[in-house]
């Protein structure tokens, strides 16, 4: 389990561990807190393709799916 602080996530840049079409590389681009001011979600960028994708950010944490940084 990779160690994620939520209030660090914005601007992040991630690796996908099983890129699918070409999307490896990630950058957190918008960071969604509930109304208690709660990191809740994410929303992901490819850097490639510039596809979004919404996940909770604790799926971050999938040190089999997901890696901090860009390799």
């Amino acid at each position: 389990m990779t160690s994620v602080h939520p209030e660090k996530l914005e601007q992040s840049k991630w690796t996908a561990l099983a890129p699918e079409g070409g999307e490896k590389h990630f950058l957190v681009v918008q960071v969604f807190r509930d109304r208690y001011g709660h990191v809740r979600d994410v929303l992901l960028e490819a850097v490639l393709t510039r596809r979004r994708q919404r996940l909770p950010w604790r799926e971050l944490r999938d040190g089999g799916t997901w890696a901090p940084g860009w390799d």
